[in-house]
């Protein structure tokens, strides 16, 4: 039996067994990830694809994803590998050979390396010995991620990491405790972390009926507003939000998607405290 630590939970793992995450396990007492350099996804990506709207624009990125997540978003788009214990994937690939991918396609205008598709930091060990050798050979590096982290996590890939996406998915205690089985708190911490040290931009998709009012998107844009750089200064109303459509998937198929009007209402509401907003999926 040990404990994980690499997010809220800290999940018990028998020896042998995997954490909430599916991609964690207990092996001779100690925790390792499974899915470490077990890739599900691999494709060279437009930069705005992760969504990043300031960072890079034109660029593309070699975008490459693993199994596993430790949320449960009822209406996860990447539910087939998020919600995979990985016995349907087989291929491998080092860092090494990742890094060399990503140099190789330089000339197609490849940027570096993003982590992206499922929950990349269940398996940050990986994202942070490929991180550094993408470092290492003057490209950038990217994280696309839910946030749900704990801070020595953040703190051990942060110096190599250049850009994150991070959802801030609601500003409910109860929608991440209940509908995601999540934490807030720990969301919201991992950012406050996260914009001190690289650029980051954040995405809130727009689920009808669990935060599509006025009244949460108002509080949302108001606290990352309020962010401060490592010096103190204000610097929220520069960070990047993109308000995205909601589209049925996985579990959620018992609602519409989100009416366009709806994320361009939000979206002019987020822009009475941000410079930057970016509707999605419309």
């Amino acid at each position: 039996m040990a404990v994980c630590e690499v997010c809220f939970r800290h999940c018990e793992i028998a020896e042998g067994k995997t954490g909430a995450c599916g991609a964690r396990t207990c092996r001779d007492g100690s925790v390792i990830a499974v899915n470490y350099g077990r890739i599900t996804s691999l494709a060279l990506d437009p930069i705005e694809k992760k969504p990043l709207a300031r960072f890079y624009p034109g660029a593309k990125i070699l975008s490459a994803g693993s199994f596993g997540c430790n949320l449960f978003c009822p209406f996860c788009q990447n539910h087939d590998i998020s919600r995979s214990d990985g016995r349907e994937f087989d291929e491998e690939i080092t860092p090494e050979q990742l890094a060399e991918v990503a140099y190789h396609y330089r000339d197609r205008g490849n940027l570096g390396v993003a982590f992206t598709y499922n929950e990349p930091l269940i398996g940050y060990e990986f994202v942070r010995d490929t991180a550094k050798l993408v470092k290492a050979m003057g490209m950038k590096t990217v994280l696309v991620s839910n946030g749900t982290a704990e801070p020595a996590v953040l703190e051990e890939i942060i110096p190599y990491i250049d850009a994150m996406n991070i959802d801030l998915k609601s500003m409910s205690d109860a929608t991440y405790r209940d509908v995601l089985r999540g934490d807030l708190a720990t969301v919201k911490a991992f950012i406050e972390r996260a914009v001190k040290d690289c650029h980051v931009e954040l995405t809130t998709l727009i689920v009808p009926g669990m935060n599509d009012n006025e009244a949460e998107m108002r509080e949302l844009s108001g606290w990352i507003a309020g962010l401060t750089d490592r010096a103190g200064n204000v610097i929220g109303s520069r960070i990047p939000l993109h308000v995205s459509r909601f589209f049925p998937r996985y579990h959620m198929n018992d609602r519409a998607p989100t009416e366009v009007s709806r994320v361009y209402a939000l979206a002019d509401i987020a822009r009475e405290k941000l410079e930057y907003v970016y509707p999605g999926n419309c």
